[in-house]
């Protein structure tokens, strides 16, 4: 998942397209790979807790809800800060790449720290990639710097795969009135100028908010709206991977 505007929901849309895509009988993993503002152990209950190493001394992933997952806050001392130079935050992703027992696995999902440096291109560049969501919101401040992210994978030659519009709208919650808070039709605006998919548009909802809060993902509670978004989601992504084996074979 990629925007080049931190706040726009990129972890917790990662997320739950992970939960959405194992519940299609797919081997999920989850990669973190904001290393110095990891959120992956909160939105998946997982604070406080270290990875271990496998017999052949590889790192082993921490699963919790059947998703396998690493963080570099399961790797260091504890929750402060993180003030590396950028040949440590570099040596960090290689060792999260490839030094995890991630097999077997369909699909492992990364989250991309906000930008366009070091981070992305080294991951371009150390293992191919499927793709990439970009994730926005409708806000122009939001659509000035996923264009940035849009051109960059294009230069590197990675799949963008469409957009996701999250916070496209707000229902209240006791009128039902309707607010485009963060304005209207950023994706769409992008999906003109690129040539791109609109792959689902996510509402601000309070109970997605309190779930990630809490590390509860709303993929693992009761069927909501947000619920069917990332299901439906899942089954473009699972669709378009397929489709592409198909087409390469």
């Amino acid at each position: 998942m990629q925007s080049d505007l931190g706040g726009v929901g990129k972890s917790s849309v990662s997320v739950n397209l992970a939960l959405a895509l194992s519940r299609l009988n797919n081997q999920v993993g989850i990669l973190d790979a904001d290393i110095f503002g990891p959120s992956l152990p909160t939105l998946l209950n997982l604070r406080n807790h270290k990875a271990t190493t496998t017999a052949t001394n590889l790192i082993e992933p921490l699963i919790n809800f059947n998703l396998k997952c690493m963080s570099i806050a399961f790797l260091t001392k504890s929750d402060g800060a993180i003030v590396w130079r950028g040949l440590m935050v570099m040596q960090a992703i290689e060792k999260l790449l490839r030094q995890v027992a991630w097999s077997p696995l369909d699909y492992l999902i990364i989250d991309l720290p906000p930008g366009t440096g070091d981070i992305q291109l080294s991951i371009a560049q150390l293992v191919p990639l499927s793709g990439v969501i970009m994730v926005t919101t409708p806000q122009e401040l939001a659509l000035i710097d996923v264009r940035k992210a849009i051109e960059m994978f294009r230069l590197v030659n990675v799949p963008i795969l469409g957009i996701v519009e999250n916070f496209s709208t707000y229902f209240c919650q006791k009128c039902g009135h309707e607010e485009k808070i963060f304005g209207e039709n950023g994706a769409q605006l992008l999906s003109n100028e690129f040539h791109l998919n609109i792959l689902e548009t996510l509402p601000i909802d309070t109970q997605f908010r309190q779930a990630c809060d809490q590390g509860r993902p709303i993929m693992q509670q009761n069927e909501t709206i947000l619920c069917s978004k990332f299901n439906n989601l899942a089954k473009q992504i699972n669709e378009q991977m397929h489709k592409n084996k198909t087409t390469t074979t």
